[in-house]
């Protein structure tokens, strides 16, 4: 296997049409965007035959004097499966990888989706929702939960207007929304230099549209979508939730819908959510998606074996970072992001 940089090496982006299991965050631009703002060093280990890829573990490297050395696939990524093509090495593949971070002293390596060996458990699991999609979105409309048709027509009705944008005060305007929605979830914000990244990389090159709803002149919601061949993900959403009873998330992501649908893209992918998280399960199962279960392993490099077990709880933090202003919030994900990884 070759360890290769995908923003330096010609064509990669389309070696990954090769294979049908390609995603967005496999891509240059998202790699890109992600080495700009925390400056994560790409190591994707790659075997690549007539021209065509046959292996890829995509992996960054996070190297925090805070939270430690390690392989992650990949940062700040809803999933980044690794592609065999011949799924029986898998085991080879394995130890290679291990036997690879050992040689950089990580902690851990983090793999986000993947087809491992049934006896191995995640130490994480999410739920994955797609649409398919057509020319005819007017097909697609009818299939809806009812409630979800209703609640597109009330945002008509309530004279809610959409934009679609790939301008980057429409940036400017989503990262507003963010930072008051983070503050409700009790999260900090990631830094503004990672959208502006994200408008660098992924939105002005054509990979990327922002979709806002107004109301009497005031932005009340956005999204961001990212695509890449003929598949597109819905990566981030935020909202002012004063105006949660105009429905303008559901307006959004229809019309978002529907621009996809024009273009000729055949795959929506809604991202991941927590099993917890019923409220947002239940959203995303109203636009007749299909749901598949999103496993992440974690294997401790010190104890040589996998950890299913998530240890980690934010009841408390997420309760204090409620109460804090803007302002400071964003201070602290400029401070805490490039540790998380």
């Amino acid at each position: 296997m070759k360890t290769i940089n995908p923003i330096k090496y010609p064509g990669w982006d389309e070696l990954l049409f090769s294979d049908p299991s390609y995603s967005f965050f496999h891509s240059s631009a998202w790699a890109k965007v992600i080495y700009d703002t925390y400056k994560y060093k790409s190591l994707y280990h790659t075997t690549i035959k007539n021209n065509k890829i046959e292996s890829l573990i995509p992996i960054m490297e996070v190297d925090s004097l805070y939270t430690g050395k390690r392989g992650v696939s990949l940062p700040f990524s809803d999933y980044c499966e690794p592609i065999f093509q011949n799924q029986n090495n898998i085991y080879d593949y394995m130890e290679y990888l291990i036997n690879y971070g050992k040689s950089r002293n990580w902690s851990y390596i983090e793999l986000r989706g993947g087809k491992v060996p049934s006896e191995i458990h995640p130490f994480k699991s999410y739920y994955i929702h797609n649409l398919k999609l057509s020319l005819d979105h007017n097909v697609i409309f009818r299939n809806f939960r009812s409630n979800n048709r209703r609640n597109i027509k009330k945002a008509i009705k309530n004279s809610v207007k959409t934009q679609i944008s790939h301008a980057f005060e429409s940036v400017e305007i989503f990262y507003k929304l963010h930072c008051i929605t983070r503050k409700r979830h009790g999260l900090p914000p990631q830094p503004f230099r990672f959208f502006a990244n994200i408008f660098n990389n992924i939105i002005s090159k054509g990979h990327g549209t922002i979709m806002t709803a107004h109301y009497k002149g005031k932005a009340i919601s956005a999204a961001v979508y990212f695509h890449f061949g003929k598949k597109v993900i819905y990566k981030f959403g935020a909202s002012d939730f004063r105006y949660q009873h105009l429905r303008a998330n559901n307006l959004v992501m229809w019309e978002a819908i529907k621009w996809y649908c024009r273009n000729g893209y055949q795959k929506f992918c809604f991202g991941r959510t927590s099993p917890e998280n019923k409220g947002l399960i239940q959203f995303k199962s109203g636009w007749n998606t299909k749901a598949k279960t999103l496993k992440y392993y974690k294997y401790h490099l010190r104890k040589n074996n996998f950890i299913s077990i998530n240890t980690n709880s934010t009841q408390v933090t997420n309760k204090v970072f409620s109460k804090m202003p803007i302002f400071f919030l964003r201070f602290i994900g400029t401070i805490l992001y490039p540790h998380i990884g």
